[in-house]
């Protein structure tokens, strides 16, 4: 066991590092599902407390800009503050933010709940890459831990999706938030008696400049995509947005390069195998996204299943994430990476193409079923491999290393979004019929190019990964 994972965890038996393993995968789970959780449950949310369709993205959008923006800077504290700090702390933040939301009576205090949901999930999850990537340096052991958290991480979406849609239905929108208090809780339990509390490396000072133009940057960039759907490319406030996110991290890209002690040294992603698997990651998160916001709105606005029926319907996408990282997990250890990713980039580009038949005749078993376990298996193959790559042999690094890859996913589903939702709603607006057809259609076309640009995607991360073996 190397030196880290002494730091992490000293003199930790076999039992207890995998305990450590579960209670914070408990916890990423519980903060990966609050991206999505509250999605099912919007509308009632928006009647409820009476929010504007300008408020009501924002309930969605406050998450994904905190969680995106902050994410490089919590692996480096993951690496001063020490890792068990940084895990209870983010916990903490999280439980009191999904109490704020649970008990939201205006839009300000529903949205500054989101806010430091996303906030606290930045510091989270770094530390948890960190931990197992430093717990499980080697061999079996590693590709297994990785494959519990890839399951973890790849069924996320779902999960949130399902609970969102049952809680909803059967005790009301705010225990979509609520129910985070009391499973914090128990993972914090499970964290003090399994993860033991290292120095960190105090001696390394955390890149303030780089961290502002990181964090400005990635928030700008996700802020900018999300503008996309309600004002357009082509508006000043969306093109301002772009133009300022692109320039603030390319001055943070040149400090890099300039300064003793980088937020995100360029070793970290000019390795091949850790770049192709960030790459993965991104064109994965491209895809999948939008299917799942396109999928959503078929099953309940065009097929009319109710929150909790439509949460069910993507149990089958957590059902492949398990089979998905199973055949991974067997793999990992020996095959190339690009064995991994390259495969599970075509098998999510088919998902994406078979979209492309949506038709508003199309029913749940004869087409969506099969979209979503495509998007299942794939997802698992790209997710296990990368949070195991990225965070391989990086010492100190593991933290940022491992946020690096939620932050391209971060990116990548606004990019998505972004992209996909104005292709869809251009191809809307120029297709006769009612507005369910016109919907529909859109939807398809923009599944099939999406499946196109992940077909590239994958061409792109093969060249990227070369012909080494390991």
């Amino acid at each position: 066991m190397s030196a880290a994972t002494a730091t992490a965890l000293p003199a930790a038996t076999d039992r207890r590092r995998w305990q450590a393993l579960g209670w914070v995968a408990t916890g990423q789970l519980m903060i990966a599902a609050d991206a999505t959780i509250m999605n099912i449950a919007l509308p009632t949310v928006q009647r409820d407390l009476a929010l504007s369709p300008a408020q009501t993205q924002w309930v969605v959008t406050a998450f994904a800009l905190c969680y995106g923006g902050f994410l490089l800077l919590g692996g480096r504290l993951s690496a001063r503050w020490g890792r068990r700090r940084c895990l209870l702390v983010g916990l903490g933040v999280f439980a009191a933010a999904s109490l704020l939301g649970g008990l939201a009576q205006g839009p300000a205090m529903i949205i500054t709940a989101r806010a430091l949901q996303g906030l606290a999930g930045a510091l989270f999850t770094p530390s948890v890459l960190a931990l197992i990537g430093t717990a499980f340096p080697a061999g079996a052991a590693r590709a297994r831990a990785f494959g519990r958290y890839g399951t973890v991480m790849g069924s996320s979406t779902g999960v949130g999706l399902l609970l969102g849609g049952v809680l909803t239905d059967l005790a009301g929108w705010r225990w979509s938030l609520l129910v985070a208090v009391p499973i914090a809780a128990l993972a914090a339990v499970g964290i003090l008696r399994t993860v033991d509390d290292g120095p960190g490396h105090g001696g390394a000072p955390v890149d303030l400049v780089g961290a502002v133009l990181a964090t400005a940057g990635l928030m700008t960039l996700v802020y900018g995509f999300s503008r996309v759907e309600a004002a357009g490319w082509g508006t000043p406030s969306t093109l301002g947005a772009l133009a300022t996110g692109t320039v603030l991290l390319a001055a943070f890209i040149a400090t890099q390069r300039r300064v003793a002690h980088p937020l995100l040294p360029p070793r970290v992603v000019l390795d091949r195998r850790r770049g192709g698997a960030y790459l993965a990651v991104l064109a994965m998160a491209v895809g999948n996204f939008a299917a799942f916001f396109f999928l959503t709105f078929h099953l309940q606005d065009v097929l009319g299943f109710p929150p909790v029926l439509a949460g069910l319907a993507f149990l089958p996408y957590t059902v492949a994430i398990v089979v998905g990282v199973r055949v991974a997990r067997r793999l990992l250890a020996d095959a190339p990476v690009r064995r991994l990713l390259v495969p599970g980039l075509l098998a999510t580009a088919t998902g994406l193409a078979l979209l492309g038949l949506l038709r508003p005749d199309s029913t749940y078993p004869t087409l969506l079923l099969p979209v979503i376990v495509l998007l299942g298996l794939g997802n698992a193959l790209v997710l296990a491999t990368a949070n195991s790559v990225a965070t391989q042999n990086t010492g100190p690094d593991a933290g940022v290393a491992g946020a690096t890859v939620m932050t391209a996913m971060q990116v990548g589903s606004s990019l998505g979004v972004a992209l996909l939702g104005s292709v869809a709603a251009a191809v809307t607006d120029g297709h006769g019929g009612t507005h369910t057809e016109a919907t529909v259609h859109g939807y398809a076309v923009a599944g099939l190019v999406a499946a196109v640009m992940l077909t590239v995607a994958g061409v792109i991360v093969r060249a990227v990964l070369g012909s080494g073996r390991r």
